[in-house]
């Protein structure tokens, strides 16, 4: 990205940094469509178009991955006409996503237990995931009924079976070994993860690799979110200094 683009977006560009990494915990959507006295679902609607959007402008900023919280674990317990209508949009935005991801040279992964998911679904992730396989621009990670410590307990079992093959030693087992039985495998922590709509938990989001990541969190309903929005969180992450547990002097 040139450094005219940057300066147009961030003043002097010298003194800011971008994410190469950012994930999202897309919130809000419900209260959006309450607050337009609409249905539920209808937010979910407008915030899926927001997603496509952000991934467009991210990318735009100099992102080169982005990690959003489609559908948790924990998502199912919600009512059973708002679950059918998020499978039924969801359908429809990995058919639609093909075409988007192609048309943006976009490289797109679901993260999460697809074994929990109606086998057209599975279908609709393995295809879209071979499409776009060889796209160079922007990699983006839709975690899909994903659950953090779900996500290490599945990682552990791995772990453990090619223990028992003797496929490794335990004894030289590090961190960054670990992180190869990670749905995230091959791709870098994130360095900024924001949440919209005012709440400030991580509800189970990317438990292992948010260790050092810096965390922006936003009063902004999910189908508000725009370029604006994001431009504050990146401005946010340029001004802080990342120790990652050392000591940085100024």
């Amino acid at each position: 990205m040139g450094d005219s683009i940057m300066e147009n977006l961030f003043g002097d560009s010298s003194s800011k940094q971008i994410p190469k990494h950012v994930a999202i915990i897309l919130d809000g959507n419900g209260r959006w469509a309450k607050k337009h006295m609409m249905p539920r679902n209808y937010g979910h609607v407008q915030g899926s178009k927001t997603v496509e959007n952000i991934c467009e402008e991210a990318y735009n900023m100099g992102v080169e991955y982005l990690t959003v919280y489609a559908f948790s674990t924990e998502n199912w317990k919600r009512p059973k006409e708002e679950v059918d209508a998020l499978m039924k949009l969801l359908r429809s935005y990995l058919k639609n996503c093909q075409k988007t991801s192609s048309k943006n040279n976009m490289k797109v992964r679901v993260l999460g237990e697809l074994d929990g998911l109606n086998k057209d679904i599975q279908d609709s992730v393995i295809e879209l995931e071979k499409v776009s396989a060889a796209n160079t621009g922007l990699n983006f990670q839709v975690a899909l009924n994903y659950g953090g410590r779900d996500e290490i307990l599945r990682a552990a079992k791995r772990l453990a079976e090619d223990y028992k093959s003797g496929k490794v030693n335990l004894d030289s087992i590090k961190a960054d070994d670990f992180s190869g039985y990670l749905d995230t495998r091959g791709i870098p922590d994130p360095d900024l993860m924001i949440r919209t709509s005012g709440e400030k938990r991580i509800s189970n989001f990317l438990l292992w690799q948010l260790a050092y990541t810096e965390f922006y969190f936003t009063d902004t309903l999910w189908p508000d979110f725009n370029k604006a929005e994001l431009r504050k969180a990146i401005e946010y992450y340029g001004n802080r200094k990342r120790n990652f547990g050392g000591i940085k002097e100024d």
